[in-house]
């Protein structure tokens, strides 16, 4: 938290299931199929609110090659709001699918109104270790954990990973640093969509710090458990993401 709308508050919104499940999920056993085939490709575009006025659009890709992937997220205003966000945000995740979900290798943030700080973190799992650059500098940590994600693969991870449970900790690597996410899943109820009315399950951030930005993902298990909807408050604004278009291919 963890994308986007994420980007114009620096937030990382976590989704991973590293945790084991403390309760059965939610979803019938034929409903999740014995072996989940991950998609080959998807293009996802979502609405960006900012205090209920829309601020710009986030245009998110994902395409699989075999077992490696590339995930790229292009944030734009537009609008009468667009001088609160000049340029673009453009991130992208690379790294492995595996039987866990994805496994990020390497994550960029850029922006093209500041090329100075684009910012670059690599993911070496079999170190344990993550080494990022920025502005010339470069710096090192150990101690990567199993489920890690990144920025932006953590939202995805959703989609991916081998069981959603209720309630699960998790550790996102963003453009300089290592952040702790605990959250919490309730049922989200019934969100209109592109692809149709879709029950959802939330999972809202567990606040551990006052000053900790507040976080909810509405996912759609009918779909893959695709994130349809991201609201995040910080210091007095919300910033909403609402999925308006869907292509995927499995």
């Amino acid at each position: 938290m963890f994308k986007r709308l994420l980007l114009a508050s620096g937030l990382t919104i976590a989704a991973t299931a590293q945790a084991a499940p403390k309760d059965p999920d939610p979803l019938p056993a034929e409903a999740r199929v014995a072996a989940y085939a991950p998609p080959r490709q998807m293009n996802l575009a979502y609405d960006l609110y900012r205090n209920g006025h829309k601020l710009g659009q986030v245009i998110d890709t994902f395409t699989r090659n075999g077992s490696r992937y590339t995930l790229t997220s292009e944030t734009r205003a537009n609008g009468p709001l667009k001088m609160l966000w000049q340029g673009s945000i453009r991130l992208e995740s690379s790294g492995v699918v595996t039987p866990q979900g994805l496994r990020p290798t390497r994550f960029q943030y850029a922006r093209s109104d500041a090329p100075h700080k684009l910012a670059t973190a690599r993911l070496d799992w079999k170190q344990r270790s993550i080494a990022w650059q920025y502005k010339g500098e470069s710096w090192q940590m150990k101690g990567l954990k199993n489920g890690t994600q990144d920025q932006l693969s953590q939202l995805y991870q959703f989609m991916f990973a081998s069981s959603l449970p209720a309630d699960y900790a998790l550790q996102v690597v963003n453009r300089r640093d290592l952040d702790d996410y605990h959250y919490a899943r309730s049922d989200g109820g019934a969100l209109v969509t592109p692809l149709g009315t879709l029950a959802t399950q939330q999972y809202q951030r567990v606040e551990q710090k006052p000053d900790e930005k507040a976080v909810t993902v509405w996912v759609a298990p009918a779909r893959q458990n695709l994130p349809v909807q991201i609201r995040v408050f910080d210091d007095g604004v919300t910033l909403e993401q609402r999925l308006v278009s869907a292509s995927i291919k499995g």
